[in-house]
């Protein structure tokens, strides 16, 4: 047997491990899945020495790779970051089990009543790069959602995340639920992720978390449903009515709080009667160590080409452009976004729902920083990732989002004449 047949009957034994798991979680009960992430909380928590361990490792094989300081950021796991694992794990422990919660319910003239409820989707693919701490956030919103998961781990955080899934296990095998509800893909070889994007009888929906090459790959050559967004192409627009403090502390959050996430804003958008305001902002981004590319009348670091709009810098570099009134910053974003997540900063109700009704994208904020996009801000205790299509799941996707419905219709000895 050669090695891409080996790859090949790995996976194909790997999802009819899942598609049975999954048939017993089906029905396993809320009290099961939460102990089962409690404990996985409490395993994390005690082995957090051997998992910073596994990822010094990883951070050693990303710099050898020539990992930019941005994805080494989004690779690197620490006891602050470890101990945001934890709280992830107990937080969708405790939220409410999505399984079986009615939807809506009515009754028919017929006398049929009719319910519709969630269910579980059932074997679920998560395809994603650097970030470990999404072994955690995925393996614990699709057991809560009573879905068995396949997680395919980037290269560059193989040990990392071998070390968390170890811990997800162990909170299952306490709980008595079945260890391989969540199961890791044990190699590094690309193969592996061909054959789960063509595993239509064992998995029902694959969700990619990486960058546009990784998720433009899933979206080409998937044969089973995908929730992806390709690009966090974030735009903050500042209005003529907008409040210069506020304006200037939620662009720099936006842009510097952390420059390597899917909700860090790529480029400004600047009302041309807030021009002051706007080179202002401007100005501290660059004090604070941010390259800005600005488009005609405004002062960056360099001058901006047309390729910088459009743009997912995942960097201290940020795209600036000038533009005549509201109506000019919707329709950049309408050309240049990622449907991802947008904000307007203004005082005005009246512009604000203008942007509100027209932008189309799966996040708009008003007043607030676009690093708030994110499954865990928006309470849903954690994120799978951020769908940025319109089937099914959009913005941030949490337990709810993993379910389907199916409907319930009771008679009594009802026959349709």
């Amino acid at each position: 047997m050669d090695k891409g047949q080996d790859i090949h009957a790995m996976m194909r034994e790997i999802g009819v491990r899942a598609k049975a798991a999954a048939g017993a979680l089906a029905f396993a009960t809320s009290e099961a899945k939460a102990a089962a992430l409690e404990a996985a909380a409490d395993a994390v928590w005690a082995r957090r020495g051997e998992i910073i361990e596994a990822n010094g490792r990883d951070l050693e094989f990303g710099r050898e790779k020539g990992l930019s300081p941005a994805m080494i950021d989004r690779l690197m796991l620490d006891e602050d970051r470890i101990a945001g694992i934890v709280e992830g794990l107990r937080a969708v422990a405790g939220f409410p089990d999505p399984v079986g919660q009615v939807m809506a319910e009515w009754d028919r003239p017929s006398g049929l009543h009719i319910k519709r409820v969630r269910t579980p989707l059932g074997v679920i693919g998560v395809i994603y790069e650097s970030r470990p701490n999404v072994t955690a956030d995925a393996g614990a919103l699709t057991l809560k959602a009573g879905n068995a998961v396949i997680l395919r781990g980037g290269s560059e955080s193989f040990h990392s995340s071998r070390a968390i899934h170890a811990c997800l296990v162990e909170g299952l095998r306490a709980a008595g639920l079945p260890e391989d509800a969540i199961q890791l893909v044990p190699t590094r070889d690309r193969a592996a992720v061909s054959a789960l994007l063509q595993m239509v009888d064992f998995v029902d929906v694959i969700v990619p978390r990486g960058g546009k090459g990784l998720v433009g790959l899933v979206q080409r050559e998937a044969r089973v449903p995908v929730f992806a967004h390709l690009e966090g192409i974030v735009h903050v627009y500042i209005d003529k009515a907008a409040d210069p403090a506020k304006t200037l502390a939620v662009v720099m959050n936006a842009k510097t709080r952390r420059t390597g996430i899917c909700g860090a804003a790529e480029c400004l958008l600047v009302h041309r009667d807030a021009l002051a305001l706007g080179q202002q902002v401007i100005d501290a981004l660059i004090a604070a160590g941010v390259e800005v590319r600005a488009g005609p009348g405004l002062k960056g670091s360099v001058a901006a080409s047309d390729d910088d709009w459009g743009r997912e810098y995942l960097d201290a570099v940020i795209a600036a452009k000038l533009v005549e009134d509201i109506d000019g910053a919707i329709e950049h974003i309408r050309r240049y976004s990622s449907h991802h997540t947008e904000a307007i900063l203004t005082e005005d109700d009246g512009a604000a729902a203008r942007f509100f009704e027209r932008v189309d994208s799966a996040i708009l904020m008003r007043n607030a920083s676009t690093q708030f996009a994110d499954g865990g801000e928006f309470g849903m205790g954690a994120e799978i990732g951020i769908a940025t299509g319109k089937l099914h799941a959009r913005g941030p996707v949490g337990a709810e989002q993993l379910t389907s419905f199916k409907y319930i219709v009771e008679g009594d000895g009802t026959v349709r004449p």
